[in-house]
């Protein structure tokens, strides 16, 4: 995993204080949704970061991750990600 910023590490640290542990993982390809919620329009996060982050926790590699829909937001009093993941079809 490769993160280029002080704050993509920070991001990263605080996501997988947060980010639960599946038993079992999901093992076959996904389908991952999320809305970030951003708290500006000047997005610095990427969702690739995230889906870096699930690895080992909710799927066992991102190369399962066969379907993404991302939404971005604006919440400036609360930036936030909420992210739901299933097999793909």
């Amino acid at each position: 995993m490769f993160i280029k910023s002080d704050a993509a590490r920070s991001y990263l640290e605080d996501f997988l204080k947060q980010c639960p542990v599946l038993n079992p993982m999901f093992t076959c390809d996904v389908t991952v949704e999320m809305d970030i919620y951003y708290s500006s329009r000047k997005p610095d996060l990427d969702e690739s970061l995230i889906l870096d982050g699930m690895q080992g926790r909710i799927y066992v590699n991102d190369r399962q991750v066969r379907r993404k829909i991302i939404n971005g937001y604006v919440d400036k009093d609360n930036p936030r990600a909420s992210i739901t993941v299933y097999p793909y079809p």
